[in-house]
């Protein structure tokens, strides 16, 4: 028999894009606002792997990946969505989405994002939201799964997603010796 115990805390993770550097940049400033100090934050990249967007947000969109110096339980997935969303709203023009947020978390296992979007592979969680298994971490790197998003699929995203897990790691680590936990 399997006893339930509480899991760690995961690491708050979003890719925002827009076609404006300053709505961006507003954006991520209310998130940090939110969720506290970004401990980490990409360069600018060019969003060009779908035009999925361009009519809602514009051409030449431009896109960072955030993540969050707090770290959060994952039950709290459905909320940080919600807060997502409501950033959203508050730059919306002509009901269109001047910056889409995807937020997720990233854990010692796997990049999970959330989404409003069901699909087989996408658990519902609550309030509207389900989660996507994006990525899993298997023999010292994040691996892509048949559903992955190409961009999230991307070397250079994955180096990345790498990178920020080893701090996240450590950070994992701090937390653990603060509250006495052995570490596995």
């Amino acid at each position: 028999m399997s006893r339930p115990t509480s899991p760690e805390p995961v690491k708050i993770l979003s890719s925002i894009f827009s076609g404006s550097t300053g709505t961006l940049h507003g954006a991520i400033q209310i998130l940090s606002e939110t969720w506290g100090d970004i401990d980490y934050i990409s360069a600018l990249l060019p969003f060009t792997y779908t035009d999925y967007y361009a009519q809602e947000s514009g051409d030449h969109l431009v896109r960072r990946f955030v993540t969050f110096e707090t770290m959060v339980p994952p039950d709290t997935l459905p909320d940080i969505k919600l807060a997502t969303n409501r950033v959203e709203e508050a730059f919306m023009q002509d009901g269109n989405r001047l910056v889409n947020i995807d937020p997720g978390y990233l854990s010692p296992a796997h990049l999970i994002l959330a989404t409003g979007k069901a699909y087989t592979h996408r658990p519902y969680i609550r309030d509207g939201i389900y989660a996507d298994l994006t990525l899993i971490f298997v023999d010292h790197t994040f691996r892509r799964l048949a559903w992955t998003y190409p961009d999230y699929a991307d070397e250079h995203t994955i180096a990345m997603f790498n990178n920020i897990r080893e701090r996240y790691m450590i950070q994992l680590a701090r937390e653990r010796a603060k509250n006495h936990v052995r570490i596995q």
